[in-house]
């Protein structure tokens, strides 16, 4: 017979069917409100949980479950009001090390998250929460590579016992000056060796020689920035207590950062954008120095002119004990002489040993603090936007050293809200390059809820709509076109889930328009099946000359708007990456579907029959 599958083929249809159902069934829970706790530096264990449990059964809050891990804790709620009463009592209970957030935790049954089935991610648009697109500064990149190497030059030239005149960098790169030929050509020849990252150009009539970044350098310098960059952030986001970031790379200089839940834009920027750090040296000279140096403008030989606070003026040495990328641990705290906010310190193997050797020679003098941080100042006059970054420098902190110390110390001179602020920084470590948010979205819960109802009404609107068509205008084979449509919206929410994918607003428009093309090719089949009825061939004939005719057909339609949303996932970028993500999906299952599917579905009603007519 013409129009009969082998067993195997209703099998395999019969799986594909039977596993889209079981992974796409979560989406159907919905979520619980849940408060997820973890550890700045270890992992929870069952100890933490029956502290967090009392905690919050002290609040008289019933608790719907917890679960423990990867080293948090999930605690879900039955409502959105005990779960915020729950996130305050544990920050009044916990310590600081404790990191609490406020989560949506899907309300998945048990036993489907032991078959890893889980419900797509929802995002921001549908969810809440704040979206920033950020540029890095690969130019302050380059700067601070160079003014590194600087001084590394500078040290050296020093511990090889060449003399030089001096040292300095402009925007054509390094130069080092001579005051004899001699020591320029002994530099000539020891620099290229211990410095393969710089090419060195010599001038003798001028006694100088001239340093630049070569090209791998440069670039590997750019991509570490970027890098390093985003670990900084997603170490910031981890201490605001945000479930489910998303923080990603887009291109060659931009990181997208997604935070779900939070609404403080303010807040978020300025934890996010801030590339604020520390710079610890020994102050030069006494009082009387600093006030000739503020006087005279000038500053002696290796010694630069910084301000307190209070404005009063302080001479510190240009060498730099350590820096704040040596400190693994800052926490706010008090201190105990004057009761002031402070910051407490603690510094790596690296760090410490500066540090120890540093005091250790120095006792009984006093040591600077310097807190530099780097800023985008956005002015605008009339339509015209300008954007300028300055860099404040500012001594918070100048004391006497009374003994040695290497690993641990405190720093203090500071308000309470920047002492919090500044232990989170330095935790969280220096950003490599300053970052500029030059994209800032924010959805709010309730929005996103809205967005939520309307693409759910407009999935359901055109899906009956098309049901409705197919019925009244192809009859039989309509209801079998029906069958196969669901069957292929069920596949597509399916495979989403299995690839954990985010759903938004375009995702959600991507699943319309494929609803409407995924009855394209049973169109196609039909209307080629009614032809061939038309030209007086039987009806089992036109069955499968219409499928064999039109499949030519639907595959050129099919690849070539497959071909078009491939190339919108490799060049878009966020919401259209996620409109072209569910447009692929969509036009792989609606083939299967429309010729693998209704093409059983036909051949079992009519493959064993002799029949006269069909319902089409």
């Amino acid at each position: 017979m013409l129009n009969q599958y082998p067993l195997w083929k209703y099998i395999l249809l019969a799986v594909v069917l039977f596993f889209a159902s079981l992974y796409a069934l979560p989406n159907l829970y919905g979520e619980d409100p849940a408060v997820q706790v973890s550890h700045r530096t270890k992992s929870l264990v069952e100890e933490d949980k029956l502290l967090i449990e009392q905690a919050i059964q002290q609040k008289d809050i019933t608790i719907k479950s917890t679960e423990l891990s990867q080293g948090r804790l999930l605690v879900r709620f039955n409502d959105t009001e005990a779960q915020l009463i729950a996130a305050e009592a544990l920050k009044q209970a916990l310590s600081k090390q404790y990191l609490i957030a406020l989560n949506l935790a899907p309300a998945t049954p048990d036993w489907l998250r032991a078959l890893s089935a889980s419900p797509m991610y929802l995002g921001l648009d549908l969810r809440g929460g704040v979206h920033f697109l950020m540029e890095v500064d690969m130019v302050a990149a380059i700067k601070r590579l160079e003014e590194s190497m600087l001084s590394d030059i500078r040290s050296y030239l020093r511990a090889e016992k060449i003399r030089y005149r001096g040292v300095r960098r402009d925007e054509q790169g390094l130069h080092i000056s001579f005051r004899e030929l001699a020591h320029l050509q002994q530099a000539a020849e020891e620099l290229p060796r211990e410095f393969g990252d710089l090419q060195f150009i010599e001038n003798e009539e001028s006694l100088t020689i001239d340093a630049t970044l070569n090209e791998d350098a440069i670039k590997k310098e750019k991509k570490s920035a970027l890098q390093q960059n985003i670990i900084t952030l997603r170490n910031r986001v981890n201490e605001l207590g945000v479930a489910e970031p998303v923080i990603q790379q887009q291109g060659s200089s931009r990181i997208v950062v997604q935070l779900p839940g939070i609404q403080d834009t303010t807040g978020a920027k300025k934890i996010l954008g801030a590339t604020a750090t520390l710079e610890f040296r020994m102050a030069e000279g006494s009082r009387a120095d600093w006030l000739q140096a503020e006087k005279s403008g000038r500053a002696p030989l290796n010694s630069t002119l910084y301000h307190e606070r209070n404005g009063d003026p302080v001479l510190l040495s240009r060498r730099v004990i350590i820096t704040g990328d040596q400190i693994v641990d800052a926490a706010s705290t008090i201190d105990t002489q004057n009761g002031s906010p402070a910051v407490s310190i603690r510094l790596n193997s690296k760090g410490a040993n500066k540090m120890g050797e540093t005091t250790r020679d120095n006792i009984g003098n006093p040591m600077g603090v310097i807190f530099i941080e780097n800023k985008v100042e956005t002015k605008k006059v009339g339509d015209t936007i300008t954007k300028r970054r300055t860099t404040t420098k500012e001594v918070i902190n100048v004391a006497t050293i009374r003994g040695q110390f290497s690993n641990r110390f405190q720093i203090t001179g500071l308000e309470s809200q920047e002492a919090r602020d500044l232990a989170l920084l330095l935790r969280a470590g220096s950003l490599r390059a300053p970052v500029e948010i030059i994209e800032e979205r924010t959805v709010g819960p309730s929005l996103g809820r809205d967005n939520i109802e309307k693409g759910f009404m407009s999935v359901v609107i055109g899906f009956c709509l098309v049901l409705i068509f197919m019925a009244v205008y192809y009859k039989g084979f309509g209801l079998i076109a029906n069958v196969a449509l669901t069957a292929n919206l069920i596949i597509i929410i399916a495979v989403l889930s299995l690839l954990q994918a985010t759903l938004t607003l375009p995702g959600i428009a991507g699943i319309v328009l494929t609803v409407g093309m995924a009855v394209d090719a049973n169109v196609l089949i039909f209307e080629r099946i009614k032809e061939e009825i038309r030209n007086g061939n039987s009806p089992q004939a036109s069955i499968h000359s219409g499928y064999e005719k039109a499949f030519s057909t639907i595959t050129d339609a099919n690849v070539t708007t497959l071909l078009a949303a491939i190339v919108l996932f490799t060049l878009g970028t966020g919401p259209v990456k996620g409109f072209a993500i569910t447009l692929c999906i969509g036009i792989i299952t609606s083939m299967f579907t429309a010729i693998v599917g209704t093409r059983a579905i036909v051949n079992y009603r009519y493959g064993n029959h002799d029949i006269k007519k069909l319902s089409i």
